[in-house]
């Protein structure tokens, strides 16, 4: 597969600018089929990868990853119907989420999908009562919540009261009474405790927590599992000075530890996962948004832009960002105005009514005019669908797919989720 080069990724934002204009989020599939397979590469194949659709749910975007990725991890009815619309058979798609409504559990049990991934005995015994209900059989996985999380990881749920899982110091009571549930067939467990780590050393660590936690749990039901779900943990780079994982690393210090635990006879026809998203997509997408208005304001430059929050509210420093930082940002330059190295300070806001729609605050660009475009990095995960699209009754962005096609790149408009 070829790789395109910076300036050749550039001038293919500049033209999806002036042609179908701004908001627009692109998104470089051909990127996030290499950042697939070079996950795949490095585990050796001892890890397949199962994609998480809530960070992009975008309907054209699944049509690509059901080719590439082995399964598909939905959390709610509309996930699970966009999925099947995308030609995801149903025994590659995982059900998560801590608060499955009756109709998503029944609909699970009909259309007879992979697994649904229980969170708690109180769900457990509403899908047994279900599937019996209807004399079938309906394959789960049992959520653990471990009791600890190395430090690095950008937002964790270990160790304190979680609404995710069964606790793992509750295991030895409570995987009995799943057990013993008409309807239901153990298949094994998935644990996801931490996200946004970018330390190699870190998820490592992690890692070893699940396969402990993982044969404990095999251990008490006297289960050899058919499938595991490791939660990836994997971060990606959003601010300037982030250092990308080293996944070679990652790597080198966690094969090991996966061969050996899939060697052990328990183990050795398990299929393992990695259940990933943002790491998958979110450098390959670029969000553009236009410059509509600039003004000098009480010693500093205001550059108003015609999206922000209602598109992009992780840009906005509002998915758990502590103190916001802004992303990895730069001016699109034209042809014309040629490469500008002198930088100058601007806030940036986006277009909404509210004080809190605030793109960055002294962010260093090349010198912003009107009608400028600014190209927002790390934004192909947790934009549109995560985002108040709603607020303010803006229009949805377009939304724009790049592929590798034989003749040069193949660039596909998109609808957006907020409309179907």
């Amino acid at each position: 597969m070829i790789e395109r080069t910076t300036s050749q990724r550039e001038q293919l934002l500049r033209q999806i600018a002036q042609r179908h204009g701004t908001p627009t989020f692109v998104y470089f599939m051909d990127e996030v089929q290499r950042r697939i397979e070079s996950l795949r590469e490095a585990f050796g194949g001892t890890l397949g990868v199962s994609y998480a659709m809530k960070c992009n749910p975008n309907a054209d975007v699944l049509v690509r990853m059901r080719n590439w990725v082995d399964t598909l991890d939905v959390s709610s009815r509309g996930e699970l119907e966009r999925g099947l619309a995308a030609g995801f058979p149903a025994h590659r798609i995982s059900f998560t989420g801590p608060a499955k409504a009756r109709r998503c559990l029944e609909l699970s049990v009909e259309h007879e999908i992979g697994e649904v991934v229980l969170e708690s005995v109180r769900e457990a015994r509403q899908l047994s009562a279900i599937a019996s209900e209807r004399g079938k059989t309906q394959q789960v996985l049992v959520r653990i919540a471990p009791n600890r999380v190395p430090k690095g990881f950008g937002s964790h749920m270990a160790g304190r009261p979680c609404q995710f899982g069964i606790d793992e110091e509750d295991l030895e009571t409570e995987l009995p009474e799943i057990l013993a549930l008409p309807g239901l067939t153990l298949q094994g467990f998935h644990i996801y405790s931490g996200t946004q780590c970018l330390k190699a050393d870190a998820v490592a660590e992690n890692y070893e927590i699940f396969l402990a936690l993982f044969r404990q749990a095999s251990a008490l039901c006297g289960l050899s599992p058919k499938k595991l779900v490791l939660g990836s943990g994997l971060g990606i780079r959003y601010h300037d000075g982030d250092v990308a994982l080293d996944l070679a690393r990652l790597a080198a210090l966690v094969r090991p530890s996966l061969q050996a635990f899939q060697a052990e006879p328990r183990f050795a026809a398990t299929t393992m996962l990695l259940e990933t998203g943002r790491y998958l997509i979110g450098e390959a997408g670029v969000y553009l948004s236009r410059v509509v208005n600039r003004k000098h304001s009480r010693g500093s430059e205001i550059a108003t832009l015609d999206g922000g929050m209602q598109h992009h509210l992780g840009a906005c420093g509002h998915l758990g960002m502590v103190i916001h930082k802004p992303y990895r940002m730069h001016k699109l330059q034209t042809v014309a105005s040629g490469a500008d190295e002198t930088l100058h300070s601007y806030d940036l806001y986006g277009p909404l009514c509210t004080s809190i729609d605030v793109l960055g605050r002294g962010v260093k660009l090349a010198k912003l005019e009107l009608d400028d475009v600014v190209a927002i990095e790390s934004s192909g995960a947790y934009g549109p669908s995560a985002s108040p699209g709603g607020f303010i009754s803006h229009d949805p962005p377009t939304e724009v797919l790049v592929d590798a096609g034989p003749y040069g790149p193949e660039i596909v408009v998109s609808s957006p989720p907020c409309l179907e």
